[in-house]
């Protein structure tokens, strides 16, 4: 059973067509990839965000794309986060990292903005 109440799994990306299918938007593939297999509608929108409440493995959870530019996506997650009460050692963010191979995963507790804003 999770300690959380909820947690609030993020997947960044750009939002847009010219990123739709770029390794760039790997975090916005993992979220839609999660709600076909968990069954979560990922399409909802509130604080320029899409996102999909559901349960993974009888965890609740929140789905989410934020539908501004990676760099500025902090903002609006934050503004989810706190309408949810989602405690900030809940929130699981997605994204690519250049530094990787494409085939790799890294999993990491605690990190910089790798560039970003």
């Amino acid at each position: 059973m999770s300690e959380f109440k909820a947690y609030l799994i993020a997947g960044l990306g750009n939002p847009g067509e010219t990123y739709r299918s770029t390794r760039h938007n790997a975090g916005f593939m993992v979220i839609d990839t999660l709600g076909e297999r968990f069954n979560i509608a990922v399409a909802r929108q509130k604080f320029g965000v899409v996102f999909g409440k559901g349960r993974i493995e009888g965890v609740d959870v929140i789905l989410a794309k934020p539908q501004s530019y990676m760099n500025r996506s902090g903002p609006p997650l934050r503004q989810l986060a706190d309408y949810f009460r989602i405690q900030r050692e809940a929130v699981i963010v997605i994204h690519d990292d250049i530094d990787l191979a494409f085939d790799r995963l890294k999993i990491k507790e605690k990190g910089g903005d790798g560039g970003h804003r």
